[in-house]
Formats: C-alpha cells, sequence, structure tokens
C-alpha cells in the first residue's frame, strides 16, 4: 500500500531537439507526412526533503554522434531551477536507450533506480539484434554495471514506492524493463510516461511508435498510464514539443524549455 506523500514539484527540462516527420513516429507511418520533431528532455521531482532526477539525458559528444542538437545542456538547466547535479542522491532510470541513460559522470553522488528487467534486457541475446540494440550505447550500459558494483544501483521489480507519494511501475513496450513514474502533486497524480508514449498522439490515437519490444505491452502501457494518472491530461509524453506550450514555464527565462508539470497546464487536452 502506498504511504500518505507529500506534494511534489515537477519540472520537465528540454536540452536536446531533433527535426522529424510524423512518418517516423507511428507504425505504418502516417498518410499526413507533416513536420513532427522530436524534443527531449530529463525531469526534476522536488519535495521538501529530496529530489528525483527522472532520466539523465546524453551529452555533446553524443549529440554529434546522433544527429541530435543540443539545445541546453542538463546540468544548465537542472541549475536554472535550483538543483546542482553533484548533489543528487536519487536518479530513477526509465529505461537504457542513450537519450535517457548517458551523461555518465554528472551525478556521482547518486543511486540509481532501475528495472530488473531492462539491465537483463540490455546485456542480454536481444542486444544481438540491430533493430533493437541500436538505441543503446555500449558505454551507457558499461557505466551502469560500473554503478552495480560501486554499490548504487537499486533495482526494482513491476511496481515500487520510492518515497510517499512517488513509485514507479514497469509497463514495458518501448524497451522489456521501461518503468514510468508516479507522481503526487497539488494537481493530483501525475504521471511521467517517458518513452511508454514518445507523442500525446501515440497514445490517444493507439498508434504506437515504431521503436518498440513488445507492441501489445506499449499499447497495454497506455492504458496504466492512464489509470495511473488523476486524469488523461496528468499524463505526460516523453518527447512532445507540446509539452512546453501546454504546461507554465519555470519563470520568464526558462519559457520555452522549463516548465512546471505540478501546475495545472494553461492549455488543456490540445
Amino acid at each position: 500500500m502506498e504511504s500518505p506523500g507529500e506534494n511534489y514539484r515537477i519540472y520537465a527540462v528540454k536540452y536536446a531537439h531533433f527535426e522529424r516527420r510524423s512518418r517516423d513516429n507511428f507504425i505504418g507511418g502516417d498518410a499526413h507526412d507533416v513536420p513532427m520533431p522530436l524534443d527531449y528532455f530529463v525531469w526534476a521531482v522536488v519535495g521538501a526533503q529530496r529530489t528525483f532526477i527522472v532520466d539523465t539525458g546524453f551529452d555533446q559528444a553524443m549529440a554529434d554522434k546522433r544527429g541530435r542538437t543540443i539545445t541546453n545542456p542538463v546540468e544548465h538547466g537542472l541549475a536554472k531551477i535550483g538543483i546542482r547535479a553533484d548533489e543528487v542522491e536519487d536518479v530513477v532510470i526509465t529505461h537504457m536507450h542513450y537519450d535517457h541513460a548517458g551523461n555518465h559522470g554528472l551525478f556521482p553522488r547518486a543511486r540509481y533506480h532501475v528495472q530488473d528487467r531492462e539491465m537483463a534486457y540490455c546485456t542480454g541475446r536481444c542486444m544481438c539484434h540491430h533493430a533493437l540494440s541500436h538505441p543503446f550505447e555500449p558505454e551507457d550500459v558499461k557505466s551502469m554495471v560500473g554503478r552495480l558494483f560501486a554499490g548504487r544501483v537499486k533495482f526494482h521489480d513491476g511496481s515500487a514506492e520510492l518515497a510517499p507519494g512517488l513509485t514507479v511501475h514497469w509497463v514495458g513496450g518501448h524497451t522489456n524493463g521501461l518503468q514510468i513514474v508516479r507522481v503526487q502533486t497539488a494537481r493530483g497524480w501525475v504521471v511521467l510516461a517517458s518513452d511508454a508514449s514518445h507523442f500525446y498522439a501515440n497514445m490517444q490515437e493507439e498508434r504506437p511508435f515504431p521503436v518498440v519490444y513488445n507492441v501489445g505491452d506499449m499499447i497495454e502501457g497506455y492504458e496504466t498510464a492512464h489509470r495511473l494518472a488523476s486524469s488523461p491530461d496528468h499524463v505526460i509524453p516523453g518527447h512532445d514539443p507540446a509539452v512546453l506550450a501546454r504546461y507554465p514555464a519555470h519563470d520568464a527565462e526558462t519559457e520555452g524549455w522549463i516548465v512546471r508539470l505540478d501546475l495545472a497546464p494553461r492549455v488543456v487536452g490540445q
């Protein structure tokens, strides 16, 4: 049973961007074939006593390798909201893809929360197949193994409470061990869906993103995310630029790249 928890603040921090077309964002393509870019985020869940970072992003070297554009380095975005990366003690990795598990040296004090299935997946036989392995980076996996032997990894199997008012839940789909994060806020339960749904459209239209391990689990994950959230407007997709338009900015200086997800959306249901 979940413990009564505090109301957390949640920040979505954009750190990178990639131009893309809609045909590349749905299994089977898209007849409209219009521009549909990806934004890349990390999330900060800030409570009175503890701060959790959800995912760690990638750095400039990885952006160059993968053809992405860094818009604001992760550490700069966190500093704008008063978080020093070298003081963070808890990091949740939703899954081990390169854009969620990089920046190896950024959180030297942190304990990393990972699903059992994700670590088994990214070190197992599925990585023999390029169709499944290409979103992973070997150095990210090696770094997590190093943290494991340093006593800095906490494994979870399914659902777990990390703190009162903050839980993780396995959904799989995009990867075998993908987990989503449920957070208690003043406006209700917010679910950070990460890549359980890249865009609002993937889950709203039940049109899965084409980078996927198990399509059935991905579609079921949409239902799980909505069941755990207070409303559909409390489910936050992993890469949709619309998140920055829907939610209020942290301040005037960070308009367009850091928003508050614990506050009511300024644009609802669009």
